[in-house]
């Protein structure tokens, strides 16, 4: 089941790094995705191309910065980028902010609205300071990169990590963002491909997503491709369809909030 507002909550354009905003823009119109969350890269603290992408494409972009936290007058420089039209600040979990208050930056963009786009191994995540974290800025929205650091190359798979990361549903204001399949489940060198286009994977690796659906609920998943890294795994519409095709069966509300709904009320309901 196909949703009528398509939003890529998890998607990169630098200039300077990957590629600038064009070819994200021909891959969203190609394959009818209407928005997208620019995420900044990891150890750029400079916004200004992000902002110009939003100015050049209005409605089309929600801005996710970010600082170096633990660099003095960090809180203060969230509040500038948040005061400029950014609507969501990237941190890692362990990011604490230098002087007397640690949470500084983390304060800073609660205050300011933003939503937090959070990176990090799934150790981190799982730790008791995650979850004081969390519920120290409750109405602060907490979206959790690479389903919670299970896809990054350092997370060790095990059926406890996995566990720990289903058990971060308890917190309220924690999402998970949901990453491309070829993250998942890479495709093994030398592996022939199907000639019908269906996925490179078995229904056994993709049933994670419906566990992580089960443990969250529709309203706390994110689709997003992490363009332009994916089109050296599956590619942006693989990204996109096979990713659709595991909720095929599911409520067209679920559909909808998963692929559009959820990004538009966190990252762009800030600039409406």
């Amino acid at each position: 089941m196909e949703s009528r507002l398509l939003i890529d909550a998890h998607c990169h354009a630098s200039p300077l790094w990957f590629e600038p905003v064009e070819p994200l823009v021909f891959q969203m119109d190609l394959n009818g995705v209407a928005k997208g969350v620019l995420t900044q890269v990891l150890g750029q603290f400079d916004n200004r191309y992000q902002e110009e992408c939003l100015a050049r494409f209005p409605d089309r972009f929600a801005s996710v910065g970010a600082v170096n936290a633990g660099a003095d007058g960090a809180a203060e420089e969230v509040r500038r980028w948040a005061d400029r039209g950014m609507a969501g600040l990237r941190l890692r979990p362990e990011a604490r902010s230098p002087g007397a208050d640690p949470l500084g930056v983390w304060r800073a963009a609660a205050e300011s609205g933003l939503a937090i786009s959070c990176g990090g191994a799934s150790g981190i995540v799982l730790a008791d300071d995650f979850a004081a974290l969390a519920a120290e800025f409750p109405d602060m929205p907490i979206v959790l990169e690479q389903l919670g650091g299970w896809t990054r190359p350092d997370c060790d798979r095990e059926p406890a990590t996995w566990a720990g990361i289903l058990a971060l549903a308890r917190l309220p204001n924690v999402s998970l963002k949901i990453p491309t399949l070829g993250q998942i489940a890479p495709r093994q060198i030398g592996k022939p491909l199907p000639n019908d286009g269906s996925a490179v994977l078995d229904a056994g690796q993709g049933a994670i997503l419906l566990e992580a659906l089960a443990a969250f609920g529709a309203e706390r998943l994110l689709w997003g491709s992490d363009f332009p890294v994916v089109a050296s795994r599956e590619g942006y519409a693989n990204a996109l369809n096979w990713t659709r095709a595991l909720f095929d069966g599911r409520s067209a509300a679920e559909v909808e909030a998963i692929f559009g709904g959820n990004a538009e009320r966190i990252f762009f309901a800030r600039s409406a």
